[in-house]
């Protein structure tokens, strides 16, 4: 099976009060993900907030996350950039400090037609020999891939083997790719919003951000079993903290409230610019947690 495989975090990047990264904090939150089961770590996203990162913070997070990881779970590392070169040297950065892949999405500006987008991909595979995970995530860079280009993509890089799918409706995409190509290990997103029926279409697992990673690794698990009753038990006890941490616009913010409650990072406040939660959000957020039977969120739930 792909060392790349299951329910990867997409860690958060923690701050101090004063925008600085918390490289404290940073370690503290990549223990308690693996403390939580992740099955691998996906950093430096966009929900990590890569965009708002000097190119000396991202390889000073990757030194960080790599060491304090020290093998034991795969590392994903986000490499997307306006620039082909900076994105190249990000890849290779990646690559020399340990890393099982890198995770790029077309540039936002450019040429967006199908064969610009396979020369992109082809020309970054070409300087590097590691495994990237193709982002499809059209909010974010206004690209969107075709079913037929990302297989196309996969049956021509032999590098290029993953896909991080966010590009709704996602079960209908994953058919679409899935009756063209057979070479994509397919990832969803969307804050696991749609993990089993994901999986239910073949999907190999998700990377998110999602605070609560042991419910999705508990309900991948038991899916992988064959134990699809349980995993729905788990999924539809929990979908509320799901799906209210997925609001659009603060979701990063609701996110790292949550890790913040949780112990895990010493500061919930994303590096500007962000949208901020009221009060009103942090109490609902207090309210949600009873709602679930979460008395305690700095403990492991036990699923």
């Amino acid at each position: 099976m792909s060392r790349i495989s299951g329910i990867f975090n997409i860690l958060a990047t923690p701050f101090s009060a004063d925008y600085a990264v918390d490289y404290e904090s940073l370690r503290r939150l990549v223990r308690f993900q693996m403390d939580l089961g992740a099955q691998g770590l996906t950093i430096l996203g966009v929900m990590g907030e890569a965009a708002k990162l000097s190119v000396a913070e991202r390889q000073a997070i990757l030194d960080t996350v790599v060491e304090t990881v020290n093998g034991a779970i795969p590392i994903v590392v986000g490499a997307s950039h306006s620039q082909l070169a900076t994105c190249i040297a990000l890849s290779e950065a990646a690559f020399a400090a340990g890393a099982d892949g890198v995770m790029i999405a077309p540039p936002p500006m450019g040429d967006k037609s199908d064969p610009a987008i396979l020369a992109l991909y082809s020309e970054i595979a070409e300087t590097i020999s590691g495994a990237i995970v193709v982002q499809d995530f059209p909010p974010v860079n206004d690209v969107i891939m075709s079913p037929a280009l990302l297989a196309q993509i996969a049956e021509a890089i032999p590098n290029a083997r993953y896909l991080k799918l966010e590009d709704p409706p996602l079960m209908q995409k994953i058919d679409a790719i899935r009756a063209a190509t057979d070479k994509f290990e397919i990832f969803g997103g969307l804050g696991g919003m749609f993990l089993l029926e994901e999986l239910g279409r073949g999907a190999s697992g998700t990377m998110t951000g999602f605070a609560f990673t042991e419910i999705l690794v508990a309900v991948y698990e038991a899916f992988k079993a064959g134990r699809m009753s349980q995993a729905e038990a788990i999924f539809d006890r929990y979908l509320p903290l799901i799906r209210y941490e997925n609001q659009p616009q603060i979701n990063l913010t609701i996110r790292k409230a949550f890790l913040h409650r949780r112990g895990a990072i010493a500061d919930p406040t994303p590096r500007q610019p962000f949208n901020p939660i009221d009060a009103g959000t942090l109490d609902e957020i207090d309210w949600l947690l009873r709602r679930v039977g979460i008395a305690d969120p700095t403990q492991k739930l036990s699923l």
